[in-house]
């Protein structure tokens, strides 16, 4: 790539993987549903009134905003309020690469090589080793937050695979356009969750900090970084803009051991290693299939 593009993509994953230092700013101002709930709001408002909707049916609008709205960012922000610290939910979130090629497997019958199926090892391994300490140490991690993120990352597969069965559309226009299916669920569960009251007094209360966690939310790490990153996907192959994702949870464990003082100890950062680095085999899976082969041909 260009230095230029490249220096975007580095953009784009800075904003993703900081983005979790963010999303704890605006929940000490939110409840967590309430703080989803806003988030997708100022990805309609006024966005759809510029926008065209796209070429895809309403179905699979509200599949994907159901799914990207309430479960993975609902359920993510819920479990960020007090059970998992930014890093390691920068991390585990990431399995919803591995959740995608099960439900891919599942929906179109796809086989997988040995080469994913060790990726996948590496990172049950670096799973079942925070979920070790989720139990020991309750500090990061509790098992209930452990549960929530999988659960996030396994609604975010889904809507991966949505997306997958739309085809070549808009991203921006898509992701307005799914936004407002979204929003039923979210306030749904924000009144269920803290009342009207509750919500009442978050909004009285909040300061510009929490609104700029919205803000950024929806602008910056929603409509700025799918419309980029798409946009480069559009001109550089999948293999070339695709590794520079992997510095997600680098960006996500960093920021959060800066700003916010998070421990990264042994034990978290083999963690890391092992699902970055199942992460980073399955990315250059075929890759290393191809090369095997044409290796075993000569």
């Amino acid at each position: 790539m260009p230095a230029s593009h490249l220096l975007l993509a580095l953009a784009v994953v800075f904003i993703w993987g900081t983005n979790f230092v963010v999303i704890k700013w605006g929940l000490a101002e939110f409840p967590p549903f309430l703080f989803a709930a806003l988030r997708f709001l100022l990805c309609v408002l006024p966005w759809i009134f510029f926008i065209p909707k796209p070429r895809v049916s309403w179905a699979k609008l509200a599949a994907f905003g159901v799914l990207l709205g309430a479960g993975q960012f609902g359920l993510l922000f819920l479990a960020m309020q007090h059970d998992i610290t930014p890093g390691l939910a920068s991390l585990i979130i990431q399995t919803q690469v591995f959740f995608t090629i099960g439900l891919v497997m599942f929906v179109h019958g796809e086989r997988v090589g040995p080469a994913q199926i060790a990726a996948m090892v590496l990172a049950i391994a670096g799973i079942a080793i925070i979920g070790w300490h989720a139990v020991s140490e309750g500090a990061a991690v509790t098992p209930l937050g452990l549960v929530l993120v999988l659960c996030a990352a396994a609604s975010w597969s889904g809507a991966n695979v949505v997306v997958r069965s739309v085809g070549k559309v808009n991203p921006v226009a898509f992701i307005v356009w799914a936004s407002p299916f979204a929003l039923p669920p979210l306030f749904a569960l924000a009144f269920f969750a803290s009342g009207s009251e509750g919500i009442a007094a978050s909004l009285h209360a909040s300061t510009w900090v929490g609104w700029s966690a919205v803000a950024w939310q929806a602008i910056g790490n929603t409509l700025f970084g799918y419309a980029v990153w798409n946009w480069l996907l559009a001109r550089h192959p999948a293999a070339t803009v695709a590794p520079s994702a992997l510095l997600v949870p680098v960006f996500g464990m960093s920021t959060s051991a800066w700003l916010l003082g998070e421990p990264l100890q042994p034990w978290k950062l083999t963690a890391a290693l092992l699902v970055i680095g199942g992460l980073a085999l399955n990315l250059y899976a075929a890759r290393l299939a191809s090369l095997f082969l044409r290796r075993a041909r000569a």
